[in-house]
């Protein structure tokens, strides 16, 4: 067992001897770690001229150290000081089996930080007992390692043993590779094939045991992980032909009969663990072609991507896109050079083919051809083309300014209130996640880069009480996302209560304001003292903004929904005394509903009240429709009491038919103000002349406050 602690500290003494112009040479300090992987190797050191037992050679190594300190274990009150790359030997008495000796081994890198590791030490003056009839069983185990090609991990762990040395058998007088008793060791070959391994292990009486095996060793010929997940992209923003993060062209055919066979190549569809790829087989030349008169205009794309994977070492790949062209079918090739034993991912510009010639309006075939010829065999996944998202990587203006009292509210983080304390933000729990604070227009805001999970500790010695709050609110803005969730954590019970709940529907590119009611979280509130937001396994960019609790149990609104920040050049605005409006020449029309329809005030703050709901029309005008092309959101604020459903439908009637789409949330939250965000690309709707807009309850009867309807990108 080996423990490893670290200490940290700076040797101001290098400050003086270093000559610097001026404090930003001193900068590199910043990023300066401590020693790593720090442990000790042992040897026996029989002394040749007495036949003392009990010497031990002690030798010190880790990435990053230049020196150790070194306390034996055994009662010794002196350290001894070694450099690196040098040894010590000790003498150590006999110990009955089963106890060790304790050695710590400190190392120092050049600026003073510390590392600090222990290694247990077994000195028994016995010769060390080994079976060599079982090299996978207790006494010795020995693999191919699954990662990583060619290479042989052996652990020995032999009764009085103290030390091992291992020729693996490739070259000629090698030098040993040394482990202590019961670490594993490893072995790169060159070439895969059967060597003789020969094990030598040796106590702390420097008495041997030895053994020796025929191994084979193997090379990884396949991939043992996916290529990487391709990121998240709007369907405009991507044309998939074989990839399962997209919806790919569909009928194509992968593996069209070219007369491959006869040129030494193959193919088949490898699975791994589920993971569906192209596998193709000595690859000569290779073909994909889609279905019978479909081509795809990929001339608006940026990009062809693929990733892929070959064992074989300075192989090269040409992919061709073959054109078809009312009839004149032309082809041009790009090479690439791909990396023996890991994926390679390939971005190709769409401009190496059009500035050879080719035109890319009608796609209708793809070639894969193999240099050296049909002497390598590759592994493909995400084929598709794309430009640069269209969804916006980080956001140009701040999310809505909240509007609950500060009396009711007890706030994380937030600059519209006073914070409760923080004692940890994204504390070291193992997760990938980096956070820093960003400032946006005089905002401050929590970005998360690589979020798979996080943390946030307020205090352990005085937890957080909530039981009094209803909901919990916070806003997100995310490129990439596909999951996020807030667990909330109370330490303060025996066994530890915690709870997660996801949000329902991800937006991106955008602010999203997000309101959860504490009744959905099953935990007892009142010793809150973690928060952590979860991407359910993804890795995403994930900005946080106004995450607080708040109390808000009245049957109408007594604050008005929380302000809109964006630029009114950027929005198209149906009602909100944020915005100058469209013109709107009906609003509830007499359409049969049961619905009323009268104005609300808070605070000043005009609001629509519509009474036994059941649908509502609003009317633009239409003379002149509204042109929505190219606009990416719908956003309204609702507040309702008795609500279940709630549906929002858009109508244009321009056309003949009369063309229409209602998108309905996913749940209808009541007493509070709920902002909501919807993706336009949602609705199955021509744009270009939107006339009515449409509430639906789906034939319920409800109270609905309803405020700053727009359409923003």
């Amino acid at each position: 067992m080996k423990t490893v602690k670290y200490i940290f500290g700076l040797c101001l003494t290098l400050l003086f001897v270093l000559n610097c112009s001026d404090d930003d040479n001193f900068e590199y300090l910043d990023d300066v770690a401590a020693p790593s992987e720090v442990s000790a190797t042992f040897l026996p050191a029989l002394d040749e001229n007495t036949g003392d037992l009990g010497l031990i050679t002690i030798t010190p190594n880790g990435i990053g150290a230049s020196s150790y300190n070194i306390d034996f274990g055994d009662g010794t009150t002196e350290k001894a000081k070694v450099m690196q790359g040098e040894s010590v030997v000790h003498k150590y008495e006999e110990k009955p089996e089963g106890e060790f000796y304790t050695v710590t081994i400190e190392a120092l890198g050049l600026t003073g930080l510390k590392t600090t590791a222990t290694e247990n030490l077994e000195v028994v003056f016995k010769a060390p007992e080994l079976n060599c009839d079982i090299i996978d069983g207790s006494d010795i185990k020995i693999s191919n390692n699954e990662a990583i090609s060619k290479q042989v991990d052996i652990q020995v762990s032999a009764k009085y043993g103290l030390s091992y040395q291992v020729y693996f058998g490739e070259t000629e007088g090698e030098e040993p590779v040394v482990g202590n008793n019961g670490d594993a060791v490893s072995y790169v070959y060159q070439e895969p094939g059967t060597y003789n391994i020969r094990v030598i292990v040796m106590s702390a009486s420097s008495q041997t045991t030895e053994c020796s095996f025929d191994f084979e060793v193997t090379e990884i010929l396949q991939p043992i992980e996916s290529a990487p997940a391709p990121p998240n992209r709007d369907e405009q923003d991507v044309i998939s032909i074989y990839s399962a993060k997209y919806n790919d062209v569909a009928g194509t055919n992968y593996f069209p009969d070219w007369g491959q066979a006869g040129q030494g190549s193959g193919w088949a569809t490898f699975d791994l663990n589920g993971d569906e790829m192209l596998q193709y087989i000595n690859l000569s030349y290779q073909g994909i072609a889609l279905a019978d008169g479909t081509t795809v205009d990929v001339s608006g794309m940026k990009y062809l991507h693929l990733d892929v994977w070959t064992a074989t070492e300075g192989l090269k790949i040409e992919t061709s896109l073959i054109n078809n062209a009312s009839g004149d079918v032309t082809e041009k090739p790009v090479w690439r050079d791909l990396t023996g034993g890991e994926w390679t991912s390939l971005d190709i510009p769409i401009s190496e083919y059009t500035d050879q010639g080719l035109t890319v309006t009608e796609i209708f075939q793809m070639k894969f051809v193999g240099d050296p010829w049909a002497a390598g065999t590759v592994f493909i996944d995400n084929i598709y083309f794309y430009k640069p998202s269209t969804v916006a990587e980080t956001p140009e203006y701040n999310a809505p300014t909240p509007t609950q009292n500060a009396s009711n509210v007890v706030s994380i983080y937030s600059d519209a209130y006073t914070n409760v304390g923080i004692s940890e933000l994204n504390p070291n729990w193992g997760q990938t996640t980096t956070l820093t604070e960003v400032n946006i227009n005089g905002n401050n805001i929590w970005l998360y880069e690589a979020l798979n999970y996080t943390g946030i500790v307020t205090d352990y010695g005085n937890p957080t009480n909530l039981s009094s709050m209803d909901y919990v609110h916070f806003d997100y803005f995310t490129p990439d996302a596909e999951a996020l969730g807030l667990k909330i954590v109370n330490t303060a019970l025996d066994p530890v209560q915690e709870d997660i709940v996801f949000v329902d529907e991800i937006v991106r590119g955008t602010w999203v304001s997000v309101t959860i009611p504490m009744s959905e979280f099953n935990l007892d509130a009142s010793g809150v003292t973690q928060l952590l937001f979860d991407t359910a396994g993804g890795s995403a960019k994930v900005y946080i903004d106004n995450l607080y609790f708040y109390a808000d149990n009245s049957t109408q609104p007594e604050v008005a929904a929380p302000m809109p920040t964006i630029a009114q050049s950027d929005v198209i605005s149906i009602y909100s005394d944020a915005y100058t409006g469209v013109t709107l020449n009906e609003v509830n029309p007499n359409w049969g509903q049961t619905t009323t329809l009268t104005d609300f005030s808070v605070s000043g703050d005009n609001i629509w009240l519509y009474e036994a709901l059941n649908y509502s029309g609003i009317v633009t005008d239409y003379g002149n429709p509204t042109d929505l092309t190219g606009v990416k959101y719908l956003h309204f604020d609702y507040y309702t009491p008795d609500a279940s459903t709630l549906g929002f439908k858009m109508v244009n009637t321009a056309l003949d038919p009369v063309m229409e789409d209602i998108v309905f949330l996913p749940k209808v939250i009541t007493g509070t103000w709920v902002s909501v965000t919807i993706p336009l690309s949602k609705y199955n709707l021509d744009f270009s002349n939107i006339t009515q807009l449409i509430w639906d309850t789906s034939g319920g009867s409800a109270t609905v406050y309803v405020d700053n309807i727009y359409f923003h990108n």
